[in-house]
């Protein structure tokens, strides 16, 4: 899965992010999402490997949305 610059994603716990850019972690190279909560402005950055993972959360019982994956891509 690709991810762009304004995408926006649901998290499964109900909260929506737009991605701010892809950053490259200095010590690891490792490729880093920077994103924003739609509702609070805060920026968090999580490994670019786990905001696409494909692990099954649906699940899980603080799935809000009833979605299968952690992160999954919404139309605007």
């Amino acid at each position: 899965m690709e991810v762009k610059q304004g995408e926006k994603y649901r998290h499964f716990k109900g909260f929506i992010v737009e991605i701010v850019c892809i950053a490259r972690n200095s010590e690891t190279l490792e490729d880093m999402v920077v994103y924003k909560h739609i509702k609070t402005n805060e920026l968090w950055v999580r490994p670019l490997k786990m905001f696409v993972d494909q692990t099954d959360v649906s699940s899980r019982k603080d799935n809000k949305t009833g979605q299968k994956f952690r992160f999954e891509k919404i139309d605007d």
